[in-house]
């Protein structure tokens, strides 16, 4: 399947914030998000966003980095949030279970490229770069699964 690209500029860390906000409402478990981008990219500030977006009971929701993965009950099912950074093998990441998760959780995946070949092949890929100023991001979302487009098309507009 060829993929599909859509970009979006944000202005402010708030913009960048509802707009995590905005997809959360559309997620249902199985939907598998990888964040990627370099270190202080707004990787962690868009999935704290989303994640609070849909808790069942306000908490807060720091960075997965040391903790590798941190598990929410959202109004829209389970959630994994992990952090591969700090992995190095493909071996480490089965070991946390994330990939059964992917089947049957909404998963926010940061580092996405430590999956290696365990990437789902049916993520929505969300890449975050530093904007025009300090605080500016550019966000660049990619998919190949259809079933994204109807979710992602409208959610960007």
């Amino acid at each position: 399947m060829n993929p599909r690209s859509l970009s979006a500029e944000l202005p402010t860390p708030e913009a960048t914030g509802a707009l995590a906000a905005k997809l959360a409402v559309s997620l249902v478990p199985g939907d598998v998000l990888l964040l990627d981008g370099d270190v202080g990219a707004g990787k962690t500030h868009f999935a704290r966003h989303l994640i609070q977006a849909i808790l069942t009971h306000p908490e807060d929701v720091p960075s997965p980095t040391f903790t590798l993965v941190q598990e929410y009950e959202t109004t829209r099912g389970a959630l994994w949030h992990s952090d591969l950074y700090r992995l190095s093998s493909v071996t480490e990441i089965e070991e946390l279970g994330l990939t059964g998760a992917f089947d049957t959780a909404i998963c926010l995946v940061e580092w996405p490229d430590r999956l290696g070949d365990l990437r789902p092949g049916n993520a929505l890929e969300l890449n975050l770069k530093p904007g025009a100023a300090e605080e500016h991001r550019k966000l660049t979302v990619t998919w190949t699964d259809p079933r994204w487009t109807d979710r992602v098309t409208p959610w960007l507009s």
